[in-house]
């Protein structure tokens, strides 16, 4: 996106990897003079001429035209030092995740440019004022955290440090905006927004594994064909690596002194100590061939002579739906106040596992399985079941092949508190509820970073509110029954809005 003024019309950017390429590319697209610098001998002009490479291919395909391309070209330079970037309005460093080294950096840069110039780092995960605390004017530094690839990742987180000016966040964002980018304005904390935000996805499906609930492939296959994610967690943790994911879960959890939603597995510490990092190095919690992960694929639906009858408890979540459900998959339906001796008990809790609701309800747990009714069935593309360490096999067979009657893919798993998606969007939203809670960001802001950083089906907030945020208290409550751990505590901003039916996304006054 061209601008004939941009806000920072010369900008200087240190660090010319994937990040500073990539920040390079969009700021002289947007009509900045740009001037690259990296400490290794050959590294800005090697960023320089890659960043060309992708303005030709954009000409080749048509998209770009060869006199806006050239144009660009000639605002793209490289310098060879980094007095030479002393002239410039804005200088955004994206070098090594090292608080010491970029402090230094903002220390020598200070020195040298303009009293009215705008310092800027691209930090991921350090403190933007921690950075800025040697800095005589701090009031001129800020985060402006862009993310990979810059060009096709649209959204920029920019944080205010403890003593920035808002006058500085305002510009940065109306030239994120010039760059073609939508900005989000965050508080400086762990994580900013989106890796704040995204903690809930993986590390709640690592707690899945560690207890044995459910593999790899089918907490992947849940979480995308119940609530909609593009790439299941482990799928995610694949694609971006260990030695990238593993380090910003255990810096969150650090910095927030031990808070245990944040709490990292260590599932992925040993995987990362071993080199099993993922996609890139072969292999992940998936294997690779040729960049193709190979998945073991779903166990056959088993063959059942003859169907028991089928009851449904009275507290079963979405019970009216599930019976007409049942109804349609050709059940033969019991209604009376107990089941009979031959039925199968189906029951459906929100955060409870199945074997202590067949104990509260006074079931014959060998006979009872447990259905997630968190998500409306016709919105679903898979069906979970759950059996409890009772649970007789031709009972769990009888409901595996009754619940795939209509051809809809169904999942098998062992008892737990909560189900998968239960569970994993619980957190997801309770997270982001307190982050609202402490004003981290506006309810807008979060829904647009993690839509656009994270590529969620909706943000946390709006898929509070389309599974009912008396749903999520349900679950969470339940959990925090089940397995007495202060992680499932409810944010006071998602308590206060689940008691009287307020949409997450409303911002007290």
């Amino acid at each position: 996106m061209t601008c004939m003024k941009p806000t920072f019309q010369k900008v200087g950017i240190v660090g010319a990897g994937a990040m500073g390429r990539g920040i390079a590319q969009v700021a002289a697209q947007a009509g900045s003079e740009v001037l690259l610098f990296d400490v290794q001998v050959g590294a800005a002009l090697s960023a320089q001429v890659a960043v060309f490479s992708q303005w030709d291919k954009l000409c080749d395909k048509g998209r770009l035209d060869a006199a806006r391309a050239a144009s660009y070209k000639a605002r793209l330079l490289c310098a060879d030092s980094l007095a030479e970037l002393s002239g410039s309005d804005l200088i955004v460093e994206a070098i090594v995740e090292r608080l010491d080294v970029k402090a230094n950096l903002f220390t020598e840069l200070e020195s040298t440019i303009r009293p009215s110039a705008v310092l800027a780092t691209n930090t991921s995960s350090l403190s933007v004022t921690a950075i800025a605390a040697r800095l005589k004017r701090p009031e001129r530094f800020a985060g402006y955290h862009f993310f990979n690839p810059v060009p096709l990742m649209k959204v920029v987180e920019v944080i205010a440090g403890l003593k920035t000016s808002a006058s500085v966040c305002t510009d940065l964002a109306a030239y994120a905006r010039q760059m073609g980018h939508t900005p989000v304005q965050a508080q400086d904390s762990p994580g900013f927004i989106v890796n704040h935000a995204g903690r809930g996805y993986g590390t709640e499906a690592l707690r899945i594994v560690s207890e044995g609930i459910a593999d790899f492939a089918t907490i992947d296959r849940i979480l995308k064909d119940q609530i909609g994610f593009k790439l299941g967690p482990f799928e995610l943790m694949d694609l971006t690596a260990l030695d990238v994911s593993h380090p910003v879960m255990e810096s969150i959890y650090h910095q927030y002194f031990e808070e245990p939603r944040y709490r990292p597995s260590v599932i992925t510490a040993q995987r990362l100590a071993g080199g099993v990092v993922g996609k890139k190095v072969g292999e992940g919690f998936y294997r690779y061939v040729n960049g193709i992960a190979q998945i073991s694929p779903e166990a056959a639906v088993p063959q059942v002579d003859e169907m028991p009858p089928v009851w449904v408890s009275p507290r079963a979540a979405r019970r009216a739906e599930l019976l007409l459900l049942l109804k349609n998959l050709g059940a033969r339906i019991e209604t009376g106040a107990a089941p009979s001796a031959q039925a199968l008990s189906f029951v459906a809790p929100l955060g409870f596992d199945v074997t202590t609701v067949a104990v509260v309800e006074r079931l014959d747990p060998a006979r009872t399985i447990g259905i997630d009714m968190l998500v409306e069935d016709a919105a679903s593309k898979r069906r979970v079941l759950a059996t409890n360490p009772a649970t007789r096999t031709d009972m769990r067979d009888a409901a595996h092949a009754l619940m795939a009657r209509d051809g809809k893919a169904v999942s098998v798993i062992r008892d737990s508190g909560g189900f998968v998606s239960q569970r994993v969007v619980a957190t997801i939203v309770n997270i982001a509820s307190d982050m609202c809670q402490q004003a981290i960001c506006s309810p807008a802001d979060l829904e647009t970073a993690v839509t656009l950083g994270l590529g969620y089906p909706l943000g946390p907030l709006a898929m509070g509110n389309l599974y009912g945020p008396a749903n999520v208290l349900e679950v969470l409550f339940n959990m925090q029954t089940v397995y007495g751990d202060p992680r499932y505590r409810p944010s006071p901003w998602l308590r206060r809005r689940g008691a009287i039916g307020v949409s997450l996304m409303h911002e007290e006054e």
